[in-house]
């Protein structure tokens, strides 16, 4: 049976078509015959049922409408009706969103003009369209013309019986009383009743021609209201978009004149202007939805819709709604995207050109039965694990990673208000997980001392170290400052647990973010990492926990749960909320949205507990909200990236070649750099090489800090040595004791293959995440970082103590040591 074929959908049509809507759990999705009209959509059966039987209607004018893929969609009025839909391809399900949202503007904006009084009118038919609104404009105008009519005939009766009662009145002053007395009186009685009934007519009238004009008049006021509002945003559109082209032209034209001999990959004529996928293109086509209303702790409610505005960009500014409960004046959305002090300079010096491909990812075939057979009789510590399980990067470069989104950082900086700059910084920690979502392949374990630097100062403002700090526990040290007002500072560890069917990791350690104009100072922990199906199956992976975010100056913080993945769940799939509240406690905004690809912001108007019970039996805190608006959107992944190891823009530019850097770089490591050119054979070779080398020098460190400790001690550290798996600087990546039951890290696969931050140093977790117990000593101590006790958190942590851009300036690296 032939199917009509929807439309296009333009302003005001009737727009119809099949779609498929959630049904329950044993029937899934069924095909339902949608219809859209005067702001209501409608489904039946089949489209013989529209003449007797509506299965159920919604109002647009209340709903939210959200995108979930290429052909879901979901359309919920709050809570009482949420329909769970999906077109037959993303072209269709395009048409409906379209034909949704413009349903949705016209219904909206009919809602606003209706009177205070609760006008329960139905919307005019939208095939009338403009038309519609005229006819009504002009049939009012007619009802008001004949309301002016009405008072200029009451007024001509009011001054003639007026008149005529007036002589009568004058002349029964001048009769003398006798027999034309009662005539007289009768007369005057007549008129005066005339006059009265004119003079209530007259004041019926004005009555309601008062009524009906203050009724239309308020109508006329907000129509002329929202007129102006769309102006001024039309105004601040053209202005921002001629910024834009005016820092592009420029840009432009700054490229244009240099030397033929330097067009060469090394220099780019872009600047940040063209920054990280800005979506504002994009901005009317999406309508943002409350994705908190059903999260356990709270429910948020919509707000008056006057205070509705749409936000865009990438990471959008927060307008001056946000920091208005302190008293303080939020920076202007236009002077955050257009980065007033930064294009000057990049016009006048030419930004590097980075790469935007690496060579594609060898389709290799990997028999793990094969390993584990070539492995018998082998110590458990020297057993090398092939690089199929791994990606080209050192756990040093996805930690650096973190800062793929140092914007919303220089945004947070710019912050005059504390709960603004909140709402920025947890952005930023939702931001640092969206890298994670298709990243299955193992980085490459650090070796001890292995450093990595991101300078990217010309493009963006900020410079950034990594350094393998220790091995007994491993961590990793972390320290990245910006010309832009904000540091940040971190060491992770790791502890992980295997659970047979997935493997979770527990990263270790604290995060500071500490911003120089402010002295704000906030830290957070990182939530748990876990990859799925090791054994069997395709890897997936899932991040789960809570972070608190707390600004240790102000006492703001910022709670954010992310919610782990569950097939019965009718959430959206890795969903993320989270509540603001200052020193008391006191909500101002709700979070919410999703770590792989946006978040969002609603300012709190309200907040009580007058909800309905959750599962623990404690009652739901309900925030009336206003409208949400996007804080922060993920950069789509570069054309290809299936074919390179999914990685994103930055993560590309990562292991490029540079000169000048330190020769511990990760970027020099020879069995990585092998890998990304495709030759796996030679860089399993090396990778070998490496990790001895590596043993034998911890061998050496170690027996020259035991000498040095105590010569009676070193015979018998021998002694009881064969107790222990040798514990290998690097990717040996075994370290567990030959006694437990416990998998060497790398057989997990690459299991830890997570999140950018997650530091090296899988493989030195024992039993359930304690670190392995060794009986050596190690004399060792970084070189560019130093061991401190944290003012703020009291934890133990290693912090920059400076050096290495001047040792890089001067191209003096002879205290390197050498580790490739």
């Amino acid at each position: 049976m032939s199917e009509p074929k929807a439309p296009t959908p333009a302003p005001g049509d009737t727009y119809k078509g099949w779609l498929f809507k959630w049904t329950n759990y044993i029937k899934g999705y069924q095909r339902r015959w949608f219809v859209l009209s005067n702001g209501l959509l409608s489904y039946y059966r089949t489209q013989a049922e529209m003449g007797h039987t509506c299965r159920g209607t919604i109002n647009l004018a209340t709903a939210n409408i959200a995108v979930e893929d290429s052909c879901n969609f979901v359309i919920s009025n709050g809570g009482t009706q949420t329909y769970h839909l999906k077109a037959s391809s993303e072209v269709e399900r395009q048409r409906w969103i379209t034909a949704l949202e413009l349903a949705k503007a016209k219904a909206f904006r009919m809602q606003a003009e209706s009177d205070d009084s609760g006008d329960d009118s139905t919307p005019p038919a939208t095939g009338q369209g403009a038309g519609s609104r005229n006819s009504e404009v002009q049939s009012t105008l007619r009802t008001l013309g004949s309301k002016v009519e009405d008072l200029s005939t009451c007024n001509d009766l009011i001054a003639k019986h007026g008149s005529a009662l007036q002589r009568s009145l004058s002349e029964l002053e001048g009769v003398r009383l006798g027999g034309e007395t009662s005539e007289k009186i009768r007369q005057v009685t007549e008129r005066a009743t005339l006059f009265r009934i004119t003079s209530n007519a007259m004041i019926n009238a004005c009555r309601d021609f008062l009524a009906l004009a203050q009724t239309h008049s308020k109508r006329w006021q907000k129509a002329l209201q929202a007129e102006r509002e769309q102006r001024v945003r039309l105004e601040e559109t053209l202005e921002q978009l001629a910024k834009q082209h005016n820092h592009l032209e420029r840009a432009f034209r700054g490229a244009t004149v240099l030397p033929a001999s330097q067009s060469n990959p090394a220099i780019d004529s872009k600047g940040p202007v063209s920054g990280k996928g800005d979506a504002s293109d994009e901005d009317e086509e999406n309508e943002f939805f409350d994705a908190c209303e059903d999260v356990q702790e709270f429910i948020t409610v919509p707000a008056d819709p006057k205070y509705h505005r749409r936000s865009g960009s990438n990471v959008s500014g927060i307008s001056s709604e946000l920091g208005m409960d302190d008293g303080t004046t939020s920076l202007d959305e236009q002077s955050l995207a257009s980065n007033p002090e930064s294009p000057q300079s990049q016009e006048l010096v030419p930004v590097r050109k980075r790469r935007t491909r690496i060579p594609d990812k060898p389709n290799y075939s990997l028999n793990l039965w094969s390993i584990m057979k070539n492995c018998i009789g082998k110590e458990l510590s020297k057993i090398p694990m092939p690089v199929n399980f791994n990606e080209p990067l050192s756990m040093l470069q996805r930690l650096s990673e973190d800062l793929e989104y140092y914007e919303l950082l220089d945004r947070a900086a710019k912050c005059q208000s504390s709960l603004e700059q909140m709402c920025y910084v947890a952005a930023f920690t939702v931001s640092s997980y969206s890298t994670t979502v298709h990243r299955t392949g193992k980085p490459f374990n650090p070796l001890l001392g292995e450093t990595f630097e991101l300078d990217r100062v010309q493009e963006s403002g900020y410079r950034s170290l990594c350094e393998q700090v220790s091995h007994h526990p491993p961590a990793a040290a972390h320290h990245a400052i910006s010309e832009r007002g904000w540091t940040l500072r971190q060491e992770i560890a790791l502890a992980s647990k295997f659970r047979g069917k997935y493997l979770s990791i527990m990263p270790l350690g604290s995060i500071h973010c500490i911003f120089e104009k402010s002295t704000n100072h906030y830290t957070w922990k990182k939530v748990t990492t876990t990859v799925h199906n090791i054994i069997v199956g395709k890897l997936w992976i899932d991040q789960s926990g809570e972070i608190d975010v707390v600004n240790h100056k102000t006492g703001d913080r910022c709670h954010l749960k992310f919610a782990p993945y569950s097939y019965f769940s009718r959430d959206v799939a890795r969903k993320v909320t989270g509540v603001v509240t200052d020193k008391d406690g006191k909500a101002h905004y709700v979070l919410s949205g999703t770590w792989d690809e946006k978040m969002e912001y609603s300012r709190v108007m309200q907040s009580s507990r007058r909800g309905e019970n959750g599962a623990d039996g404690r009652q739901k805190t309900v925030y009336q909200t206003l409208k949400a608006k996007e804080l922060w959107r993920k950069t789509p992944l570069p054309e290809g990236a299936e074919n390179m190891y999914y990685f994103s823009t930055l993560a590309l530019t990562l292991n490029e070649l540079e000169e000048g850097v330190a020769p511990t770089d990760s970027r020099r490591r020879p069995d990585q750099r092998l890998m990304e050119q495709g030759r796996w054979e030679e860089a399993n070779a090396e990778k070998q090489r490496l990790e001895e080398k590596q043993r034998t020098v911890r061998r050496e460190r170690e027996r020259e800090a035991n000498r040095a400790a105590s010569p009676s001690e070193e015979g018998k550290e021998s002694a009881d040595g064969a107790e222990e798996v040798e514990i290998a600087s690097e990717p040996s990546e075994t370290t567990y004791k030959t006694d437990t039951d416990e998998t060497s890290s790398d057989l997990s696969l690459s299991t830890e293959t997570l999140h950018g931050s997650h530091p090296p140093a899988y493989s030195m977790e024992g039993p359930y995440g304690a670190p392995v117990k060794s009986g050596h000593q190690d004399n060792y101590k970084s070189m560019w970082f130093e061991q401190l006790v944290d003012p703020v958190t009291g934890e133990p942590t290693h912090i920059y103590k400076g050096g290495y851009w001047e040792a890089k300036e001067q191209g003096n690296w002879d205290s390197c040591p050498d580790i490739f």
